[in-house]
């Protein structure tokens, strides 16, 4: 069975850092896109972050040279570094985990993330 557990996640003021961790289980992160999601209140989930299987990463435009993602293979576990945090990121974020070869997807249950002073 495959779990994803966030966590991390909590208040920061405005142009504080938070790290979140994402622990996989019954998946490799090593061969899977990893991905980190977001969604604030009423708005939709949207993509932040994404790690390939072969390492590369990609960032939305609006958190690029603030937001990294990486991995740690031996401890299966996924990680956003978040700094210089603004109001506008406060949000629940979601790891998400893709098998793009057997058409394969996991979601985690989220942590919140709250950027305010």
């Amino acid at each position: 069975q495959v779990q994803l557990v966030e966590s991390g996640g909590g208040l920061v003021q405005p142009g504080g850092s938070l790290r979140l961790s994402c622990a996989a289980s019954g998946i490799s992160t090593r061969s899977s896109a990893m991905s980190w999601y977001r969604q604030a209140p009423g708005k939709q989930r949207e993509l932040v972050a994404v790690i390939s299987s072969e390492g590369t990463t990609n960032y939305k435009d609006s958190v690029k040279g603030r937001f990294t993602i990486s991995r740690d293979n031996a401890n299966n576990t996924v990680y956003l570094q978040m700094n210089s945090l603004k109001a506008e990121d406060t949000a629940i974020y979601f790891c998400h985990a893709a098998r793009f070869g057997v058409g394969m997807f996991y979601w985690g249950k989220g942590t919140l993330v709250t950027v305010s002073s």
